[in-house]
């Protein structure tokens, strides 16, 4: 990231993460002291180099400034910190309160490859001074970048522990290669992504000295939205520019081809200039060639244009806000395609100097942008798009991790780092306390009469359940989902759970593209037309996914279900209303208008009774849990329902559950509905296996198990002989509809290897 600077913030402990140090156990924060020797705090020393690397110390640091129980921390700052030309970044962490031990000036000036040499070797000259007078027992060093090599170098050489932030993470130049040495010197590892973690163990690390903890920006990042965001923009981009209406762009060198991307951010401002919008312009970092590009700018009078605003650095506080409300990121920046997700902005990631890294839907990547029309058209495709908050690089519990890790650092243990050669173990990685987070979904159930969210984990186990009633209005709804997402998000710290998406399964046809309820039934009330993955998206800061509930049924039985490893089947849900999925070659069918699948209202008779869809006749106005009600209701209107054993108490509702109870009980007229029921539904499967020809079909909900034998009858009765041989099973999960929802992110979050 290229213009990252600190955020002036309150300690750790009076934020949202004063809950995890409550939880922490004290008898075993006392164990590590004791083993370190009585009251003796760790001493970190925090080197930063740059405004990108320290956007992701800072937390660290306030996170260790806020127990000095436990720590004391030196800052010792170098690199293009102390350069005029880089905006004398060393400020913001004077700025930020924190007491700077020492400056060494170690850049040497060229911003060639010779000068980046000449640069590591002069702070590995100054260095060991430093670090002889402040003797850490553990040094802190971040990222990718040449000067912290030689921080590293100089560690490692005189025998203090080091911790790397942001190992294991690939991208496409030579920052690989450093980040990877870095790796082999450092003691202890802080990762990002899953991904990283993996290839910190494949690269022969020591599991146990392996923590996946999320990026510590994210901290900052995820509660960062909501602040006054206008007047920083109009401070940067001037009074007249509205939120999604300009562009931020951040491109730096290419070290390993410094020709081809001076050219590139040539064609990269041309075609700027052409897409005629309001543009931020962040200068280079210091990399070879970075010189170069600051001559193309001048050349074309970039700084003077009235569309844009060039500047040297802005503080990382409000780079946040700008880059949250653009409607575009341009460059090769890792902000664009680590930190910018956090908020769903579009970014268009040009050449190949983030090749490798993982990235969110909203990465547009234009690997040889090689022509200004190229770029051009990447504009078009992107500018003001909205795209589902991603947490890939974090979920905003980094620091309290990192922390923790930190005071499991037994100093009595011998320095001298062990590698783990192959065959590497089948385990991923644990946290220090040996239990790792389970990976879960959250998952919503809107259906006729209940609202339920419920965190799922991947294996499919429900490990927390809310349940209340689906008001009736769109208003009190949205407001119900929203705090009921919150407070189970929220429960997922104390359960142990890492939340990576947001599944939805709702009655009603769904466009699950966008996210949106495009049209429901009387079934569930003002339900047409909404959006529900932004609010929920921007909420919480997850990836939403929304579809239909009797496809949500299909999805969890393909799997958790029966349909596990099936190429060919069709589910049928039965409760309130009536639904299903169907599941060919492996893959959900949506449908050209998503209407695939809508069995419930596969007509069964032109004269049959009429439905809340408002034809007649179809599958769910005899089935449905609504139908059988309105047929007891009948029944008891007419002193027909009770018979000998049952008993209703005068206030009570009539429900199908009092016809069933009737059917069983040898109520004649309940029987003859059951019946009817049983073989419309029935007629409804021999339609659809005459249509799609599954192998198997799944009866799911509440009334699935009353429904099964008269289903197997019909189609003995009426299907041709080619499809009487098709199994018919009750399903044998407890909540599809929400397991459903929850393998809506759970596979998706699969097949990205997030």
């Amino acid at each position: 990231m290229g213009t990252n600077a600190p955020l002036r913030r309150e300690p750790l402990a009076r934020g949202p993460h004063e809950v995890y140090f409550k939880n922490l156990s004290k008898q075993k924060q006392k164990e590590v002291m004791e083993k370190n020797g009585n009251n003796h705090k760790l001493r970190v020393c925090v080197a930063t180099c740059n405004r990108a690397d320290y956007s992701k110390l800072a937390p660290i640091m306030f996170g260790i400034k806020a127990e000095p129980q436990f720590f004391e921390l030196d800052v010792v700052v170098l690199g293009s910190h102390l350069i005029d030309d880089y905006g004398n970044t060393y400020r913001m962490i004077e700025q930020d309160d924190f007491d700077i031990h020492t400056r060494l000036h170690t850049i040497v000036r060229g911003e060639d490859e010779a000068a980046m040499v000449e640069s590591v070797g002069l702070a590995l000259v100054k260095l060991p001074d430093v670090l002889n007078r402040l003797k850490p027992d553990i040094m802190i060093v971040h990222g990718d970048r040449f000067d912290a090599l030689a921080l590293a170098t100089s560690a490692a050489l005189m025998n203090i522990r080091i911790l790397h932030i942001e190992g294991g993470e690939v991208s496409g130049t030579i920052d690989d290669s450093i980040r990877h040495a870095i790796t082999k010197l450092a003691h202890y590892h802080v990762c990002c992504t899953r991904s990283a973690e993996q290839h910190l163990i494949a690269m022969c690390e020591d599991h146990d000295r392996i923590l996946l903890a999320g990026c510590p920006s994210y901290d900052k990042l995820l509660s960062a939205k909501n602040k006054d965001y206008m007047s920083i923009i109009r401070v940067w981009l001037g009074e007249d520019v509205k939120t999604r209406d300009y562009i931020v762009a951040l491109q730096h060198p290419v070290t390993t081809d410094i020709k081809h991307s001076i050219k590139m951010f040539e064609l990269t401002l041309d075609a700027l200039i052409s897409f005629n919008k309001r543009t931020l312009v962040l200068f280079p970092n210091v990399d070879a060639g970075s010189k170069e590009m600051v001559r193309v700018m001048r050349k074309k009078g970039i700084e003077h244009h009235p569309n844009f605003r060039a500047v040297k650095h802005v503080p990382f506080d409000q780079f946040i806000q700008l880059v949250a409300h653009a409607g575009c990121m341009i460059g090769n920046s890792s902000c664009g395609v680590r930190e910018v997700g956090a908020f769903g902005t579009p970014v268009i990631n040009l050449g190949t100097r983030q090749t490798g890294r993982e990235t969110g839907e909203n990465v547009l990547h234009v690997r040889d942008a090689d022509t200004q029309d190229k770029i051009l058209h990447a504009l078009q495709l992107q500018f003001g798009k909205q795209y589902p908050c991603s947490k890939i690089y974090g979920d905003g519990n980094a620091v309290p991790r990192i922390l923790k890790f930190l005071k499991s650092i037994d100093l009595k243990e011998p320095l001298q780092k062990k590698f783990c050669f192959p065959p590497v173990k089948d385990n991923i990685s644990q946290d220090i306390d040996h239990i790792l987070e389970t990976q879960s979904a959250l998952a919503v159930d809107l259906g006729g009469t209940n609202l339920r969210v419920a965190i799922v984990s991947m294996k499919g186990e429900i490990v927390k359940k809310y349940t209340q009633l689906n008001p009736k209005t769109y208003e009190d709804r949205m407001e119900l989902i929203l705090k009921m997402c919150v407070e189970a998000a929220s429960e997922a710290v104390n359960v142990n759970c890492r939340i990576l998406g947001v599944g939805i399964s709702t009655g009603g046809r769904v466009n699950p593209r966008e996210g949106i309820v495009l049209h429901s039934t009387k079934l569930i009330q003002e339900w047409s037309s909404v959006d529900l993955r932004t609010p929920i998206s921007d909420a919480l800061h997850l990836p939403v996914w929304v579809d239909n509930d009797g496809n949500c049924a299909a999805l969890a039985e393909r799997k958790f279900g029966h349909g596990k490893g099936v190429e060919n089947f069709v589910t049928l849900i039965t409760g309130t209303g009536i639904g299903g999925g169907i599941i060919h070659q492996h893959e959900l069918i949506h449908g050209s208008s998503f209407c695939a699948a809508e069995l419930g209202h596969i007509v069964v008779s032109l004269d049959g009774p009429e439905c809340l869809c408002g034809s007649q006749g179809c599958i769910e106005a005899y089935a449905s849990g609504i139908a059988l009600q309105r047929e007891a209701k009948k029944l008891h209107d007419d002193d027909l329902l009770l018979v000998e054993g049952m008993s209703m108490k005068k206030e009570e509702i009539v429900s199908a559950a009092h016809l069933i109870q009737a059917a069983k009980l040898g109520n004649t007229k309940a029987e003859s509905i059951l019946r009817t029921a049983g073989t419309a539904l029935g007629l409804g499967v021999v339609n659809v296996l005459h249509t799609v020809n599954p192998s198997l079909v799944i009866l799911s909900g509440v009334l699935a198990n009353h429904y099964v034998n008269a289903v197997k009858d019909v189609i003995n009765r009426q299907a041709l002989s080619s499809v009487k041989t098709v199994d018919v099973v009750v399903s044998n999960l407890a909540d599809p509809a929400l397991l459903g929802a929850a393998s809506l992110v759970l596979d998706y979050t699969t097949r990205r290897i997030y």
